[in-house]
């Protein structure tokens, strides 16, 4: 189910499919959500695009964790909190790193105040004049990819295997088979939550801006995922990168990655005529 309000699109509580496309002034958004299969409650990803007037663009994903429907829940809240923050005092693109800082730190209070039990993974893409910033808690993706396939901007999950991978302790391949993929040290909901903010990296005409749940990372390596977003139109890459994940969760046999589980992927390219 998707929510819109002016320039703003939460996408929360999806039951099967959600596509769409969204033109602005910024750029190209290619939103898609696809709920586990064979799984009958709801996803427990959402999504917002929240746009800012011309030079501002905000996107984020979040997955929720420790199980339905607490996790559900955690995960709308904060892109629902984002959205609030967002909108309620209109920053401007110079207040915008303090308002995302802000919109975490009061999804984090309420989840732990509530007591539900659960918490959510957060990325969050901050566009601003041709130049992305990012934020994140857990093991939501953001990646930047060149025209020409080249990975210029790739995150570090907050997880075990993340951090080996970043050390050379683990390679990618090995990672994503690992019996220990799954787990986190750090989330909203904790009481000992961070927040990763990134430094602002120039987009070059052509770049592709990727946020995604795990439910992309745990099926696709990443050279296969720079393959299909780096050329051709956006919204063909979006619907390739979740036809190819699914069909991986479905598979019951064979030595690629499979690991049923919601998935959420949000494709970024801005205008060529943004500065």
């Amino acid at each position: 189910m998707s929510a819109e309000t002016d320039n703003v699109w939460l996408y929360v509580g999806q039951k099967d499919v959600e596509r769409a496309d969204h033109v602005l002034s910024h750029g190209l958004v290619s939103f898609r959500s696809y709920r586990a299969p064979d799984k009958e409650t709801s996803n427990e990803d959402a999504a917002a695009i929240i746009s800012l007037g011309r030079h501002a663009l905000i996107l984020a994903v979040a997955d929720g964790v420790g199980g339905m429907p607490s996790g559900r829940e955690a995960s709308n809240r904060a892109v629902r909190t984002l959205r609030n923050v967002l909108t309620r005092t209109e920053p401007r693109v110079e207040n915008l790193r303090p308002a995302i800082l802000d919109a975490i730190e009061e999804t984090n209070r309420g989840i732990i105040n509530e007591g539900l039990g659960a918490g959510t993974t957060l990325v969050v893409g901050e566009i601003v004049k041709g130049r992305v910033r990012s934020y994140h808690v857990g093991d939501s993706e953001l990646i930047s990819v060149g025209q020409r396939g080249r990975l210029k901007l790739r995150l570090t999950p907050h997880s075990p295997t993340g951090f080996a991978v970043e050390a050379g302790l683990l390679d990618e391949n090995e990672a994503i088979r690992h019996e220990e993929r799954h787990l986190l040290f750090n989330a909203i909901g904790s009481v000992d939550m961070s927040i990763e903010i990134g430094s602002p990296m120039k987009l070059d005409a052509r770049d592709t801006v990727l946020l995604a749940s795990d439910g992309l990372m745990d099926n696709l390596y990443v050279d296969e995922i720079v393959e299909i977003v780096r050329k051709g139109p956006l919204p063909d890459a979006a619907d390739e990168l979740v036809r190819r994940a699914v069909e991986r969760m479905k598979q019951t046999s064979g030595d690629e990655p499979s690991k049923p589980d919601d998935l959420t992927v949000m494709l970024f390219r801005k205008n060529r005529s943004v500065r």
